[in-house]
């Protein structure tokens, strides 16, 4: 998929926003991403997605757990890394048919509702959370590529919230031009945001065994635990220099309830009085200060 026009004619502009200074385009480059698929249990799934109108994507009868970790090394914003767990989705006001989507994006608002989003750096939730909506916060997290696999594990106050690795492909030779949207629930609205990749990627469908998925005892992915995660991948995928753009356009819904809600949902409270800072948390295992800008699990 190409990069919208619009986006490349911004080439050698600047942007101040909240008081992060963007060259434009928004983008990063040399970036490794691993990425990881796994069946779950779509109608539990259903439950953990806000409002009513985005579903589970349905492959037959199962839906989907996308896992897909980014060491950003060149960006506006500084070196950071960041660990998605997200389920595939789709937007409209009833559930999509099965596959078809999957095939079809636009016609059904196909993209991934992003459950949990921990950075290494306090900058990029300020970016992140506050432009785009999307649910980041400050975590232990680690990136490690080595001859045989490609591993990022993802620690909260002291514990172990999830760890994924995958074998690493025997090459990553295959060129792919890409492009996805994101939802996500801030300030009680469904927000909406797009990225576009470049590079070349490795990949392994349907082999058994070719990633291993850990879920830790941390209350904030408590949830996940209920959606049947299956051991066995879909698919999993390794680039070693993803090269990527971040949409500045970005949608957004109210989110809406059967009965008033009963309590206020975050808010901007919660990213006001952050700073630009790039310092990382230490490491996974290694002892911590409590994150900084802790969120209750979805």
């Amino acid at each position: 998929m190409a990069i919208p026009g619009r986006l490349e004619r911004q080439e050698g502009r600047f942007a101040l926003v909240d008081g992060i200074p963007f060259a434009l385009p928004v983008n990063c480059a040399r970036s490794p991403a691993l990425f990881a698929v796994f069946p779950i249990d779509a109608e539990r799934a259903k439950a953990l997605l806000p409002g009513n109108e985005i579903h589970p994507l349905r492959l037959w009868k199962k839906g989907l757990l996308v896992v897909s970790v980014i060491d950003y090394r060149v960006t506006d914003i500084g070196k950071y890394i960041e660990f998605s767990i997200a389920i595939a989705c789709t937007r409209g006001s009833r559930p999509a048919p099965p596959l078809l989507p999957a095939l079809l994006w636009k016609p059904w608002g196909t993209g991934q509702f992003v459950f949990d989003l921990p950075v290494s750096t306090e900058i990029s939730v300020k970016g992140g959370k506050g432009i785009w909506g999307m649910p980041k916060h400050q975590a232990n997290l680690d990136y490690v590529i080595d001859d045989k696999t490609v591993s990022s594990q993802y620690d909260l106050d002291g514990q172990l919230c999830m760890r994924i690795e995958i074998d690493r492909p025997a090459s990553a030779t295959l060129p792919f031009s890409a492009a996805a949207a994101n939802y996500a629930e801030f300030r009680g609205m469904l927000m909406k945001s797009f990225v576009h990749f470049r590079g070349k990627v490795g990949v392994s469908v349907l082999r058994k065994g070719s990633a291993r998925l850990t879920l830790g005892n941390h209350p904030r992915l408590a949830a996940l635990k209920q959606l049947r995660i299956e051991p066995d991948p879909l698919f999993t995928a390794f680039v070693p220099e993803a090269n990527g753009i971040l949409d500045d356009h970005c949608e957004s819904w109210f989110v809406s309830f059967r009965e008033p809600p009963a309590s206020a949902p975050e808010g901007l409270e919660s990213v006001v009085r952050l700073g630009l800072g790039e310092q990382r948390l230490p490491p996974p295992g290694i002892p911590s200060p409590k994150s900084p800008n802790p969120r209750s699990p979805p």
